[in-house]
C-alpha cells in the first residue's frame, strides 16, 4: 500500500497524499508525522550503526587480539561510557550516509547500495558456511530452526507473536513513508504485489541467514543465546577472539552488520531529504547538508544517554535509546501503517478500487478483488490490536 501511494502520487508522503486525497481531506497531515518518525528513528539508529562500524574497525586493527573475556566485555562498557568515541562513530555514519544520498539516485544511492548489497550477500554466505562447520553447529541449528512450543508457551505465545509482528514493521520500516518514497521512484512495468513479495523475501532471507551465522557459533562456544544486545557486542567478540582466524571472521561479521544497518540509514535519509526537496524546493545538496546538521544534533541525546545523561529515565523508566525506540516501534510504525491501510481501503480516502488498479498495474503477482473484505474489516482490527498491545 505504501508503494502504491508513492507510485500513484509521485512524491513523498505529504505530496502523494495531497495528489490522491479528496478535496478538503486531511490525510496529508500524516506525511508530517512520517517525517517526524523518520527523524526519530535516525536519532538512535545512527548510534547503533556507529557501534557496528566501531567494532568493525576494532577487529580490523586487532584491538581484541589477546584479550580475555572480561577485557572483551570491558571494550563495550568503555565505548558506552565515552561520549567522544560514540559521538565520533555516530557522526561518521551520518555524514557518510548523507554524502551518498547527496550524490543523487544513480550516482550515489543506486551505485552504492548495489555494491553494498552484493558484498552483504557474499559476506552472509561466507559467514554462514563457516558457522555451519563449527563443532556443535547441529545443536545451534536445532535450537534456531525447530519449533519449540514449550519454550514459546513459557514466554507466552501471544508475546512471541506480538514481538514478531512488531519486528516485521520495524525491519521493513513500514508506516513512516520510508517504503512510500521508493514507490514514487518505481516504474509501472511490474505489479506492486510482486515487488513487495521480492522485498519481503530478500529481507527475510538476510534475517534467516543472520541466524545461521549467530546461533551455531553460540552453541559451538557455549554462548548464552538470549543475551540481547550483549550477544553482538560482548559474547560474539569473545567467540571470535577464541577461534582460529578470529580477527578475520570478526572483521567480516561486523562489516556485514555495518552494511545491513547502513542500508536502512540510506533509505530513511533519502526519505527525509526528498520531503525537504518537495516541500521547500531545496536542491539535493542543500537538503543533504541541512538535514545532516539536524540529525547530528538530534542524535546526541542517545549518545549522551549512556554516559553524561545515564541517570535520565523517560518512558516507563527506559533510557533515552529505549524511549525513542518505544515511540517509533510501538506507536509510529503500526499507527502509520494503519493510516496507510485506511487511506487505501475506505471511501473517505483513496478508495479500494483505485488502490487495486495501481497495485495490479504491470506484470507479475496480482491482488484479488475478493480480498476487499479482509483489507477493509480484518486487517484494520489486527493492526489496531498490535498497536494497543504494543502500548500496553
Amino acid at each position: 500500500m505504501e508503494l502504491a501511494v508513492g507510485r500513484a502520487g509521485h512524491g513523498t508522503a505529504t505530496q502523494a497524499y495531497r495528489a490522491l486525497e479528496k478535496q478538503g481531506a486531511k490525510w496529508h497531515l500524516h506525511g508530517y508525522l512520517c517525517l517526524f518518525g523518520c527523524c526519530m528513528l535516525m536519532m538512535y539508529y545512527t548510534t547503533v550503526s556507529g557501534w557496528m562500524l566501531s567494532y568493525f574497525v576494532k577487529f580490523a586493527t586487532g584491538t581484541f587480539t589477546g584479550m580475555n573475556a572480561d577485557q572483551v566485555a570491558g571494550v563495550f562498557g568503555d565505548m558506552l561510557s565515552n561520549p567522544g568515541e560514540m559521538g565520533f562513530w555516530m557522526a561518521v555514519t551520518v555524514v557518510v550516509g548523507f554524502f551518498i544520498c547527496s550524490r543523487g539516485l544513480q550516482n550515489g544511492l543506486e551505485k552504492i547500495t548495489k555494491w553494498m548489497m552484493a558484498a552483504l550477500l557474499l559476506l552472509i554466505l561466507v559467514l554462514a558456511g563457516h558457522s555451519l562447520i563449527l563443532p556443535g553447529a547441529k545443536e545451534g541449528l536445532s535450537f534456531y530452526l525447530l519449533p519449540d512450543f514449550k519454550r514459546a508457551s513459557d514466554v507466552g505465545l501471544g508475546s512471541v507473536i506480538m514481538a514478531a509482528m512488531n519486528q516485521s514493521f520495524f525491519t521493513l520500516s513500514l508506516g513512516i513513508g520510508a517504503m512510500e518514497i521508493f514507490g514514487s521512484y518505481m516504474g509501472r512495468d511490474n505489479s506492486l504485489a510482486g515487488e513487495g513479495a521480492r522485498i519481503c523475501a530478500l529481507d527475510t532471507f538476510v534475517a534467516i541467514m543472520a541466524g545461521l551465522i549467530i546461533f551455531p557459533a553460540c552453541f559451538s562456544y557455549g554462548v548464552e543465546v538470549g543475551a540481547g544486545p550483549k550477544l553482538i557486542f560482548i559474547t560474539l567478540p569473545n567467540v571470535f577472539v577464541n577461534m582460529e582466524g578470529g580477527r578475520i571472521w570478526g572483521t567480516l561479521f561486523f562489516l556485514f552488520m555495518t552494511f545491513a544497518s547502513f542500508s536502512t540509514i540510506i533509505a530513511v535519509f533519502e526519505n527525509i531529504m526528498s520531503f525537504c526537496m518537495d516541500m521547500f524546493g531545496w536542491d539535493r545538496k542543500k537538503a543533504a547538508l541541512v538535514n545532516c546538521v539536524i540529525i547530528l544534533i538530534a542524535s546526541m541525546p542517545c549518545v549522551l544517554g549512556y554516559n553524561v545523561w545515564s541517570d535520565l529515565h523517560l518512558i516507563g523508566g527506559r533510557d533515552v535509546l529505549d524511549s525513542e525506540d518505544f515511540i517509533v516501534s510501538n506507536l509510529l510504525l503500526p499507527g502509520g501503517s494503519l493510516i496507510y491501510l485506511l487511506f487505501c481501503v475506505t471511501k473517505w480516502g483513496w478508495g479500494f478500487d483505485n488502490y487495486l488498479e495501481e497495485a495490479n498495474t504491470g506484470k507479475g503477482l496480482k491482488i484479488a478483488k475478493g480480498l476487499k473484505p479482509y483489507f477493509q474489516f480484518v486487517l484494520p482490527v489486527l493492526i489496531l490490536f498490535i498497536l494497543i498491545q504494543g502500548l500496553i
